[in-house]
């Protein structure tokens, strides 16, 4: 499942990782939610519909 919006996409880390670089990023589009290794960003990423995204933040709080 390809998101070709998200390679232009700015990324985000958590604020929590501080200086370390051992994190996962977050991209946001219209059409879902991308997630890549922060060490290794060319290595791919993990793509999942908005509302996948939604339900796995509520089962973290």
């Amino acid at each position: 499942m390809g998101m070709p919006e998200l390679t232009s996409r700015t990324w985000r880390k958590s604020s929590f990782s501080g200086g370390n670089s051992d994190c996962v990023e977050v991209s946001l589009a219209p059409t879902g939610v991308g997630v890549r290794d922060s060490k290794n960003p060319q290595a791919g990423r993990l793509t999942v519909p908005r509302a996948t995204w939604r339900i796995f933040l509520a089962a973290l709080r």
